[in-house]
């Protein structure tokens, strides 16, 4: 499956997807990972991800949702839900409703996460 196929019934998915992946090109070098339940940014291991609750919930809250792997957890109070699912690892979920949610901060957060990753 392609990013294209992944979101081809959102249009903001994929202006979300085309607006992340622009961001990640000044950072260096990534791969993107296709699954039917997301789209995994990733160097020696995955970094970012984005996802539509749509396909598993009825009623979403957010129609993208961009999870970021930071080797901390950042206390802003802009993401939903943080998981720690390792020792050294929390994925921060973050909806997406715009993609001028897609900020400086944000940003901030995708280079921590790409830097760590690499």
């Amino acid at each position: 499956m392609t990013p294209e196929e992944f979101f081809a019934e959102s249009p903001l998915g994929w202006t979300v997807f085309s607006r992340v992946e622009d961001i990640l090109d000044g950072f260096g070098t990534f791969a993107v990972r296709v699954t039917k339940s997301q789209v995994a940014f990733r160097r020696k291991r995955v970094f970012a991800l984005l996802w539509m609750p749509g396909k598993w919930l009825a009623r979403p809250a957010a129609e993208v949702v961009l999870s970021v792997a930071l080797g901390r957890r950042d206390g802003s109070e802009r993401f939903k839900e943080v998981a720690h699912p390792t020792g050294n690892q929390w994925i921060h979920h973050l909806e997406i409703r715009t993609p001028d949610d897609l900020d400086r901060e944000v940003i901030g957060w995708l280079r921590e996460a790409a830097d760590r990753a690499s």
